[in-house]
């Protein structure tokens, strides 16, 4: 028996390690930003393309927000197959295919959609990059450049820590091309980078205070019909994550969206034991976002907004964590909520979240 097949994770505990992850990768972030950093100097960058399915997919998401918004380089996440099949992402003028960076995100290394794209821009002339968790693993055969997931290992199938190592890595990431091209001064950049290295530290209070709201609220949580999981700006990801965790390990009927977009037509289905779960971005809708959690709240009381920002009228159905962060820092905290509600929810109403329904490996190859 293999030292991994000794080793029995849960989700939980995973959830659990986070501090401990975060720590070690940003204290070896050199590891994964030097390697970028060279690709990207390797010749003039008009787009990052960033790829990946799932989890990976909400990370592509955030990068290249972080990187349109940070960095100053133009950023699109499209969805693998949708590059690879229809050209999704792409510039439809003939640019330069060398001066656009094409990046794939797989902590497996194994995900076929992933793999597939990053051979079609390998062959189609575009740079290519991955990032992943084994740097044996398929994906590293294909892209040209390899950067390294420092997640350590994570043995079951939903996926946790990885999720916030890629959400840290990307960060960390477009803080460092943001001091490379000018978009933001050397001081600047630095106290971005200084700032993960700051929230790492306090994660453990992230984890306590995210359980602590999973439990006052669980009642009300497990007892509902729908769950409507909201976000804008810099976590519209965040929206994606959680709803993918609660599809895997609480498999109640979930949907997401914008808050905007939320109340032009889906409020219509809006019933009394529906929760509405608000991630409260420190960005230009948050006061537009309360006075819809307001309104909603008058319907169907399970409304909770999940924040850093202090306000007015806050309650026992909100988490406003103490330890603040940035707004491009702040999806690394507000994932940890969906990730208690998703997997001690799931063990409360007795699910084995490490058991697959469907005991199909689609997404991935079989053979590794």
């Amino acid at each position: 028996m293999s030292a991994e097949a000794e080793i029995q994770q849960t989700v939980l505990g995973n959830i659990g390690d986070q501090q401990e992850m975060l720590q070690a990768a940003f204290d070896a972030r050199d590891e994964f930003i030097a390697p970028f950093l060279e690709a990207f100097r390797a010749g003039p960058v008009s787009r990052v393309v960033f790829l990946g399915s799932g989890t990976s997919y909400n990370v592509s998401t955030l990068a290249a927000s972080l990187f349109s918004r940070v960095a100053g380089v133009e950023g699109v996440a499209p969805y693998p197959t949708e590059f690879t099949h229809y050209g999704a992402g792409l510039d439809p003028a003939h640019t330069d295919p060398s001066s656009i960076l094409c990046v794939g995100i797989s902590q497996s290394g194994t995900s076929i959609s992933t793999c597939e794209a990053i051979e079609h821009a390998k062959s189609s002339g575009y740079r290519t990059l991955a990032l992943t968790g084994d740097t044996t693993s398929r994906i590293t055969t294909i892209a040209e450049t390899v950067t390294p997931l420092l997640v350590g290992l994570e043995l079951t199938g939903p996926e946790t820590k990885g999720y916030t190592a890629s959400v840290l890595t990307v960060y960390l990431w477009a803080f460092a091309v943001a001091k490379e091209t000018g978009a933001l001064d050397a001081a600047e950049a630095d106290s971005g980078i200084a700032a993960a290295g700051e929230v790492a530290a306090q994660f453990k209070t992230v984890i306590r205070e995210a359980e602590e709201w999973y439990d006052r609220n669980r009642p009300s949580l497990l007892h509902s019909s729908r769950l409507n999981i909201l976000g804008y700006g810099a976590d519209h990801a965040t929206m994606l994550e959680g709803v993918l965790k609660v599809a895997e390990m609480l498999r109640v009927p979930t949907i997401g969206n914008l808050v905007e977009e939320h109340v032009h037509g889906p409020t219509m289905a809006l019933k009394f034991d529906h929760a509405t779960l608000f991630i409260g971005s420190d960005e230009a809708e948050f006061e537009r976002m309360v006075s819809i959690r307001d309104a909603i709240g008058e319907h169907a009381p399970g409304a909770h907004i999940i924040t850093c920002r202090d306000f007015d009228g806050a309650d026992d159905r909100d988490l406003v964590f103490s330890v603040k962060a940035n707004t491009y820092l702040a999806p690394l905290l507000y994932t940890v909520p969906f990730q208690f509600l998703a997997a001690k929810g799931g063990a409360d109403v007795f699910i084995d979240t490490n058991v697959n329904p469907i005991p199909i490996r689609f997404g991935h190859y079989k053979d590794e």
